[in-house]
């Protein structure tokens, strides 16, 4: 029996995970995206979306407490993924200073995403904080 054909980039598409709060999250999270990427030809956009997820991800498990819901949605040429955690406070890059350690990933973030931002959750506690990519 055969495959079905892949699914255009065109298409639009919506897949939620839901990560328990665990350091392995975050890998979880990544190999996921992978997968949905390239079983919707749009390979190209894996190395980066993995990155930057992986950094939203690490972020959730450090900062908040409980399951974070990571969302990924194709729509109009544009990958746009969040990671929605229990923490109110939103997030904002740090100068990558000398002697500074840590808290440079929403720096990467905003470098190689071309949106991204942080808002408090609709409907309830928490904030999402999310990037998007053109493919």
């Amino acid at each position: 029996m055969s495959e079905p054909p892949a699914p255009q980039p065109n298409d639009s598409w919506e897949y939620r995970l839901t990560l328990p709060h665990h350091a392995i999250g975050s890998g979880v999270a990544r190999s996921t995206l992978r997968s949905i990427l390239t079983r919707h030809s749009l390979p190209d956009l894996a190395d980066t979306a993995e990155l930057l997820t992986s950094e939203l991800c690490g972020n959730s498990y450090r900062y908040a407490t409980g399951p974070a819901t990571v969302r990924v949605r194709w729509r109009d040429g544009t990958l746009h993924v969040g990671v929605r955690d229990g923490n109110d406070v939103l997030p904002s890059p740090r100068s990558g200073g000398t002697g500074v350690e840590g808290g440079r990933g929403l720096l990467l973030v905003s470098h190689c995403a071309q949106a991204w931002g942080s808002q408090a959750a609709p409907g309830g506690a928490g904030k999402v904080t999310w990037f998007e990519l053109r493919g």
